[in-house]
């Protein structure tokens, strides 16, 4: 059987997905997160095209028939499980603190915890490699990705600002630019750590690798951002 929903209509670009109404206590958000984490689970591992909701039923505490009536169709699936993956690293930044440190602290911080972070939830590098084989087409339809999105320019915009002021960092650094150099440096890290392993016969996932990593990662957005 195809993974289609009863439901024909096409998803729209900015579509807010319908949500049942809260009449019985928490047990119909339970119930979305239930689903959320085991699909999660199945698009990490298998891909958007390889993976099933009937899998994903499967191995939830509900049925097809709700995870149509809480999501409408596989791609609304994918849509919240890539909402969740962006707003639990987004809420986790948020409690950092880091406008209480020194600009360069700020950014020890800041890039040591997306080192740990993604090293320590590689389901949430799979799906972003899966998006991106989809030419970030499930992305584009969401509003809540974007608007979450946000949080991490603005703190990296705050930090830099601070440190180009107190002489610490050189100016002329877009802040999306940053963005991306240290996403690029610990996403690498997770995305390649396999087939680095098999080349240079180094085990990448072992303590003392990933520490020493870790360093140098961070000394290296320093020295970019340094005057």
């Amino acid at each position: 059987m195809k993974d289609q929903s009863p439901m024909q209509n096409m998803p729209r670009p900015g579509r807010t997905l319908r949500r049942p109404t809260a009449g019985r206590g928490h047990a119909p958000e339970m119930t979305r997160q239930n689903i959320v984490a085991v699909a999660t689970k199945e698009f990490a591992e298998k891909g958007y095209s390889g993976a099933r909701v009937d899998e994903i039923a499967a191995h939830t505490n509900t049925s097809k028939r709700m995870i149509y009536y809480y999501f409408e169709d596989k791609e609304g699936l994918f849509v919240a499980v890539l909402e969740e993956a962006y707003r639990r690293i987004r809420q986790i930044e948020a409690t950092l603190d880091l406008a209480h440190l020194e600009p360069e602290e700020a950014i020890r911080a800041l890039v040591g915890f997306t080192f740990d972070y993604q090293n320590a939830n590689e389901d949430f590098i799979r799906l972003v490699m899966v998006e991106n084989i989809h030419q970030g087409v499930h992305l584009a339809r969401s509003r809540a990705i974007q608007d979450l999105n946000v949080s991490i320019i603005d703190t990296l915009r705050d930090i830099y600002d601070r440190g180009v002021k107190a002489g610490t960092f050189r100016e002329g650094i877009d802040e999306i630019d940053l963005h991306m150099t240290i996403s690029a440096l610990c996403f690498f890290n997770v995305s390649n750590r396999a087939t680095f392993s098999q080349i240079f016969k180094r085990n990448m996932e072992a303590p003392d690798m990933l520490a020493n990593r870790r360093e140098t990662v961070i000394d290296t957005v320093i020295r970019y951002l340094r005057n």
